[in-house]
């Protein structure tokens, strides 16, 4: 009985130390999802076929099973049937192509191979695709991990001709915690366009028309104004005070204009390429929605909710500028889908973003009259929103401004000094459109066209 408890215990024991021993090998890890994952691909349409040459490491296939040997060894020579089975799995059924607008049928495996990690073949077309086509790696005395190497594969699509409006969608943003997808297409006769993008960016247009980068960026400014909290806050606060549609629109129009104008100049390369300018335009969107909120009470306490329409546009004008150059930033990784478009890319965006904001009024709007009409005087209304707005985005400011603190201050040189001053004579010029606008609405808006609600009641109980 004491000698079948010793072997129980020696057994125990070394089913322990096999499953330490499986647990530190290089292999035992394959299934988990990597961290960082890279993408290479080539998109060349030419006669009747469409190539898609791409390459993938193998540690992102985590339901792929390859043939090893030893502690983990990719045995190169019996992979084949894994690799195309692979392919298959992760590529044909993850990636759809489109050939004006009708998905192409399932590509042939023209070639599959595997290739070390150090391999960089894969910098120009000519030469990955001669490297794809390449005998195989010879497997004699070679020792290699299979989730340490990668999976390159030539898929050919069949198509009716080269000239066509040609998408991709890549749905590969599964294969690991970050995917980066670096993707080329090259077009007959034309300029290469190449494309960086992380994750699943949805339909790509490799050559898109006017119409297809229009839609996709005024859907773009829809989402964007959405899900801004910081810009939605903002808006609100612009207005809170006002319940009529006519100075809500103005009003609106006023920040997009505003925003417009900043964000093409950030398009077109009319700001500093510095690291502390975003942190410096983070910070001033948190400083816009605090002076905003507060004005909001200053004028509720002091009695002044009757402030002028005039006033407000062109608040929205000035800090609407300063917005600009934040979507401007999340723009910059979308407008390579713009192609050659890329004015009519801005203009789309904006306009998503000024029907994001009018759907928002017809939500806001309705809401705070009938908040302030069944819940809380209006005035009181004002300066809770507010002072609920104004506090939340003071801490934003500290925050963005601790960051702004940390980054290197502008080294005062002449390139510098001649952007300021670009700068200030753009300025300028705003200032005086905004004065002749201003100067236009005064004599065409009636004189309570800026009125709030209780403001409107105010001035009928005194006549």
């Amino acid at each position: 009985m004491r000698d079948t408890f010793k072997q129980r215990a020696w057994r125990r024991a070394l089913v322990a130390l096999a499953m330490l021993a499986a647990a530190c090998a290089p292999g035992a890890r394959a299934h988990d999802i990597p961290t960082d994952v890279r993408i290479d691909a080539f998109v060349r349409p030419a006669g009747n076929h469409l190539a898609l040459l791409i390459r993938v490491p193998l540690a992102a296939l985590i339901e792929a099973e390859f043939p090893t040997r030893g502690p983990g060894y990719l045995d190169i020579a019996r992979a084949d049937d894994a690799l195309r089975g692979a392919a298959k799995l992760y590529l044909i059924d993850n990636i759809t192509v489109t050939e004006d607008g009708v998905p192409l049928p399932a590509p042939r495996i023209a070639a599959v191979r595997v290739s070390l990690a150090s391999d960089r073949s894969f910098t120009t077309y000519e030469q990955a695709r001669a490297h794809v086509a390449a005998p195989r790696l010879a497997d004699d005395n070679l020792d290699v991990y299979w989730n340490q190497q990668l999976l390159d594969a030539l898929l050919e699509y069949p198509i009716r001709s080269e000239r066509s409006d040609f998408a991709i969608r890549p749905r590969v943003d599964r294969f690991g915690h970050s995917v980066t997808t670096a993707l080329m297409f090259l077009p007959p006769g034309g300029a290469a366009r190449p494309y960086q993008f992380q994750g699943d960016p949805g339909l790509v247009h490799l050559d898109p028309r006017w119409h297809q980068a229009a839609l996709r960026f005024v859907v773009a400014g829809f989402w964007h104004i959405l899900e801004g909290t910081d810009h939605l806050l903002f808006l609100c606060c612009l207005v809170i005070p006002f319940r009529r549609l006519r100075p809500l629109v103005i009003i609106v129009t006023a920040f997009t204009v505003g925003h417009s104008i900043s964000l093409i100049a950030a398009a077109l390369g009319f700001v500093p390429d510095a690291l502390w300018f975003p942190p410096l335009v983070e910070t001033l969107i948190a400083v816009t929605i605090v002076i905003t909120a507060l004005e909001n009470i200053v004028e509720a306490t002091t009695d002044k909710l009757a402030a002028a329409l005039r006033l407000r546009w062109m608040i929205a004008f000035a800090f609407g500028a300063v917005h600009g150059f934040g979507f401007a930033f999340a723009l910059r990784e979308t407008l390579q889908f713009a192609g050659n478009h890329l004015l009519t890319a801005l203009l789309g965006f904006n306009l998503g973003v000024e029907i994001g904001q009018l759907a928002v009024l017809l939500v806001l709007a309705p809401a705070l009259a009938l908040l302030f009409r069944f819940v809380l005087a209006e005035r009181i209304g004002i300066i809770i929103l507010s002072g609920l707005v104004a506090h939340t985005a003071w801490h934003w400011m500290l925050d963005r401004g601790e960051v702004l603190a940390q980054l290197p201050p502008p080294t005062l040189d002449a390139a510098f000094l001649a952007s300021l001053m670009r700068g200030l004579m753009a300025a300028l010029v705003l200032a005086a459109a905004v004065w002749a606008v201003n100067g236009w609405l005064s004599r065409r808006l009636p004189t309570d066209v800026g009125e709030t609600a209780l403001a409107a009641a105010e001035r009928k109980r005194a006549a």
